[in-house]
């Protein structure tokens, strides 16, 4: 398990990260016994271990999540899997990455992602569009299957905002193939 995610964050950008699992006993017994499971992580080389929760940026927790719930999910019989902004803090050629491990999961099982990324969106065999409308009554939040065209509209948007450029567009077009 622990050379499957180190490979697999190589991957993503991160070639040096190693990473520790540390199991202790704690002083008193809580829900699931006395046991204690720590993670700890190298990011860099020359770096020493740390607790993965305060030496891992957003990006890297982002990346090292990713790579736990694609393993988990080889070894669990699960129907669905949910990610709500899991490419956070990632951009370029690691989103794509992202995009592609999310994919390959989708082989076996429902995947969810919701994303600002637009080569983690085009990754999806459907999008969704959750957008908010204001009335007198108040806000209210739809959703909406997009179309091909409005994949690609959506997407370039995505990639440089409101005023679609052809570049944006053609860029858009090629996420999508």
């Amino acid at each position: 398990l622990k050379s499957q995610m180190e490979k697999s964050l190589e991957l993503l950008g991160m070639p040096n990260a190693r990473f520790k699992l540390e199991l202790s006993k704690s002083a008193e017994f809580r829900a699931n016994g006395k046991d204690e499971l720590s993670f700890l992580l190298s990011a860099n080389k020359g770096t020493d271990y740390g607790a993965l929760k305060k030496v891992a940026s957003g990006g890297e927790l982002s990346r090292i999540m990713l790579v736990i719930k694609s393993i988990l999910a080889q070894y669990e019989n699960l129907p669905t899997m949910m990610f709500d902004e899991i490419d956070t803090g990632v951009s370029g050629e690691i989103s794509n990455r992202m995009g592609e491990i999310m994919q390959q999961m989708s082989g076996t099982m429902q995947v969810f992602s919701i994303t600002h990324l637009p080569q983690v969106a085009s990754k999806g065999r459907y999008q969704f569009k959750v957008y908010k409308e204001e009335g007198a009554e108040g806000t209210s939040t739809h959703i909406k299957q997009l179309s091909t065209d409005e994949r690609v509209r959506e997407l370039a948007e995505m990639l440089g905002g409101k005023s679609l450029s052809e570049s944006a567009l053609a860029h858009a077009k090629e996420l999508l193939q």
